[in-house]
């Protein structure tokens, strides 16, 4: 599935792009020399895709969302730490992993040694992150704890998406930080006035999400959880942006017009209503897959 929308600044014309140590914001030329911009790569929108389905306040997942499998991470209070929708590498955490309390990876090392030789078994491996960690057949995983299978676990990410501006072109500006005080103090240590110079963007963005449904087939688990995963990554999709586009200060973004699906051609793009309406009923139905309890505790000691 192939979806597209165009974005736009919230307010005036320019925006703040994504940047990266030592280089500065991605800037490049298409193959038509068209100047292009990396506004938000894959790995951030991930982490966004993610976040945007959390409660903060209740530690829960959101409303519609309540149901599905996760790890929730405690410290030694017995207090939540991070759980596995949080987390970078999701149900790959070192917090998750790398615990002394290792009862959680000894499960897991039971439910999958069984692929310690020969090639890896991606239904059983997608049916295990199912039951504890269903974020990571969307998101993908890499297990490299040796002690799995040699390391070899993983999956890429079925759902993907980043934002991308044509026709970029910088907007310099830059300002001081006054110090009516001591104008001329050690800068080193904060005092005086320091001059510095900021570099924003201008350009035509668009946001593009790709949705591997063959991959989703491909894990074999049935039609209830294909669709289920599949509406899961369109709630995620419209919850993004719907409520994710501020991705900083300076860049705070809205949708510009109707998304684009471009494949499969004809299929309508639900709501975020219609998405949130049709979860709860896959979850149900979905529910003898999940671990018994939905949440698995995980104690974090160092």
């Amino acid at each position: 599935m192939l979806v597209e929308v165009n974005l736009k600044p919230l307010q005036g014309t320019r925006f703040q792009p994504t940047g990266f140590p030592d280089l500065g914001a991605a800037t490049y030329q298409a193959a038509d020399s068209t100047s292009m911009l990396l506004v938000e790569s894959a790995q951030s929108m991930a982490n966004r895709m993610e976040a945007v389905c959390w409660d903060e306040g209740n530690n829960d997942w959101s409303q519609a969302l309540k149901g599905l499998p996760f790890i929730q991470v405690i410290d030694k209070d017995g207090m939540p730490l991070t759980n596995s929708v949080l987390e970078s590498h999701r149900i790959n955490s070192p917090y998750i992993l790398e615990s002394k309390d290792d009862a959680f990876f000894k499960k897991l090392r039971n439910e999958l040694g069984v692929m310690e030789k020969g090639r890896v078994d991606l239904q059983l491996l997608a049916k295990t992150l199912l039951k504890y960690d269903v974020n990571s057949l969307l998101h993908g995983v890499f297990l490299a704890k040796k002690e799995l299978a040699g390391g070899r676990l993983r999956l890429p990410r079925a759902l993907s998406g980043f934002v991308e501006a044509r026709d970029a072109n910088v907007a310099a500006s830059g300002g001081v930080k006054k110090d009516e005080v001591n104008p001329k103090g050690e800068t080193k240590k904060g005092f005086g006035h320091v001059p510095f110079h900021r570099d924003e963007y201008t350009g035509r963005i668009t946001a593009f999400f790709n949705l591997d449904l063959a991959q989703i087939r491909g894990y074999r688990l049935g039609r209830d959880v294909e669709d289920l995963l599949t509406v899961l990554a369109i709630y995620k999709m419209r919850k993004v942006l719907s409520e994710g586009l501020r991705f900083r200060t300076a860049c705070d973004l809205e949708v510009d017009g109707d998304i684009r699906v471009n494949k499969p051609k004809g299929f309508i793009f639900p709501s975020l209503k219609e998405a949130e309406e049709v979860l709860p009923g896959l979850i149900s139905r979905c529910k003898s897959y999940f671990a018994e309890p939905v949440i698995t505790t995980v104690n974090f000691k160092e």
